[in-house]
């Protein structure tokens, strides 16, 4: 894995562990990323935001329905890590076809074990390179088990020795993807401030 003083210290910044569901023409998919946050502190305006790779199917699904789930999963959730989130969705025709869910009232999956679910309908996206942000307004929330949240640093700190190198893989694999795709192509410049 490829680090640097810089990349150690914006690990810091990295969201809880979430997963994110999806659904578009009769197919379903799951994946876990770590770069979600809120993007609103209005109780009447409940958005979040989520950065997805390119090269997911997620990506694709959530591009073609502006639907997605995002879920904050508890700290007894390792084994869902795994499943989805050390395979992708293109070679596995079925990802959430063992994970107990249900269709939300989006349309998309609702895991059955987590923390708390949002189902959001997608109000905007920007080109992030290697990634697209998707930001999300709420439609519905769920509360799911009480407990604490399962972060990335927790995850890591845990991480079975069985899955190690299979994550460490994954994670030399995408840092070389990211690289060949750093730039960004929908480029809208920021002028600087405007005058008052």
């Amino acid at each position: 894995m490829l680090t640097t003083d810089s990349y150690e210290l914006l690990r810091q910044l990295a969201s809880p562990i979430v997963a994110v569901t999806s659904a578009h023409a009769g197919r379903t998919n799951g994946m876990i990323l770590d770069s979600a946050i809120r993007a609103s502190i209005s109780p009447e305006h409940p958005r979040l935001s989520v950065y997805i790779h390119k090269w997911h199917l997620s990506h694709d699904l959530v591009g073609a329905s502006g639907r997605f789930g995002a879920h904050l999963l508890h700290q007894g959730q390792f084994d869902l890590v795994h499943h989805l989130g050390f395979r992708t969705g293109r070679r596995v025709p079925d990802k959430l076809g063992t994970v107990p869910h249900r269709i939300g009232e989006t349309g998309v999956p609702v895991l059955a074990d987590c923390h708390a679910a949002f189902e959001c309908r997608v109000l905007n996206t920007m080109d992030a390179g290697p990634s697209t942000l998707f930001l999300g307004e709420v439609v519905a929330t769920h509360r799911g088990v009480d407990g604490a949240v399962l972060t990335a640093e927790h995850f890591r700190a845990n991480l079975p020795e069985a899955w190690r190198e299979e994550f460490l893989t994954n994670y030399r694999e995408a840092q070389e993807r990211i690289r060949d795709l750093a730039d960004v192509e929908d480029v809208r410049r920021w002028r600087g401030p405007t005058a008052t």
